[in-house]
């Protein structure tokens, strides 16, 4: 039976300008240090800097595994609800989508699904793959493997370099391995990228 392994992360910690903070370079170094004990083929990340930032981080504890940009890794919204379907706390954030722009994302949402969230092609072996990302893309994987209604995605959040990993079998529905695990981090790097409010 064939496996792909998909361990999602959301980049580390970063400023207004979207630059790794200090913070965000050790979690995302603790991180690959965490990662460097699985059989790891490929690490994949968002074309946006602070994605691209912690992935050199990352890779420097992973030294023979190759590593690449994907453009459906980038951060946007995979799906715009329909008025009926938002939560009232969301509805400020919606106001701004038109048609285009909620089409935009959702086919990008389309194309992530489509390269990741399946059996690899190919000869039966199993695939252990990284996906450095953002965490509404997270979301979207989470959801779509646990088949949930697609506003769902909104009631999902990932802390900063934190771990979910989500595997795909041949012939069987995903399977959530974890979410959002913190266990590389010591306690003054967690929960970052969650509203400090919403902190343990």
């Amino acid at each position: 039976m064939t496996t792909r392994h998909l361990y999602l992360a959301r980049h580390g910690a970063a400023d207004a300008f979207g630059q790794l903070t200090d913070a965000g370079r050790r979690q995302s170094a603790l991180l690959g240090e965490r990662l460097a004990g699985m059989p790891i083929d490929a690490v994949w990340h968002s074309p946006l800097q602070r994605a691209a930032e912690s992935t050199r981080e990352l890779a420097r504890r992973l030294p023979d595994v190759p590593v690449a940009e994907a453009a459906e890794l980038v951060d946007h919204v995979p799906y715009v609800p329909a008025p009926d379907e938002t939560p009232s706390s969301w509805a400020g954030y919606f106001d701004g989508f038109d048609r285009a722009e909620a089409a935009s994302g959702r086919a990008l949402a389309d194309a992530l699904v489509a390269r990741f969230a399946k059996v690899p092609d190919g000869p039966a072996s199993d695939v252990h793959e990284v996906l450095v990302t953002h965490a509404g893309q997270i979301a979207w994987l989470v959801r779509h493997a646990l088949d949930a209604p697609l506003p769902r995605w909104l009631g999902l959040n990932s802390a900063n370099t934190g771990l979910t990993i989500i595997e795909y079998r041949t012939g069987l529905p995903p399977t959530m391995v974890m979410f959002n695990d913190l266990g590389h981090l010591p306690p003054d790097l967690r929960w970052t990228g969650f509203p400090q409010g919403m902190w343990p």
